[in-house]
């Protein structure tokens, strides 16, 4: 077990415009999903971003909320919070890999997503990594966020052109008179 090794952090983003996150969370371990809940709003408030917090029934439904917010909503990232603990049955990696593929998914279509959905073996492993004073793998997934969105906005409007043509050329179109003979 890994527990005495040093890990390098970023430094948290500065932001010149004020930066809205999402906080969706599985409250299924209530004391679990809090401590994440906290990490996560502190790191937040550290970098100057407005935090709202919703409730979801459990890991599976994370990510389909989160798609439902960025598709309808005007939030800058979203911080996926939760936890599952391995039980007796396989149900354990369904959750698992179905909650994580999905996040992976929306991050792959440009959301801005930090996931801290814990999946452990037992309470005890959950307990450490939620504490925010312990690992605070909230304020990890908080600061995970954060740093995407830094990267969209830094990236916003720039563009690479389209197939062959280089950027800022026109394509000449032919049609009749009656219309643009540019593209």
């Amino acid at each position: 077990m890994a527990t005495n090794e040093s890990h390098y952090t970023l430094p948290l983003p500065k932001f010149e415009k004020p930066v809205r996150l999402l906080i969706v969370v599985a409250p299924y371990y209530k004391d679990i999903a809090d401590n994440l809940v906290a990490g996560a709003r502190a790191v937040a408030t550290a970098a100057g971003a407005a935090v709202d917090v919703v409730e979801v029934p459990g890991a599976l439904e994370v990510p389909a909320a989160i798609a439902t917010a960025s598709r309808m909503s005007n939030f800058d990232g979203f911080v996926a919070l939760g936890c599952v603990i391995r039980g007796e049955t396989t149900h354990y990696d369904t959750v698992c890999n179905d909650s994580s593929r999905g996040l992976m998914l929306l991050g792959l279509d440009g959301v801005a997503v930090g996931n801290g959905i814990l999946t452990v073996e037992n309470r005890a492993q959950a307990e450490v990594r939620a504490d925010p004073a312990g690992q605070n793998k909230g304020g990890g997934a908080a600061a995970a966020a954060l740093h995407l969105v830094a990267l969209s906005r830094k990236w916003a409007g720039q563009s690479k052109g389209v197939g062959f043509l280089p950027l800022g050329e026109t394509i000449r179109i032919a049609q009749d008179d009656k219309g643009p003979t540019r593209a």
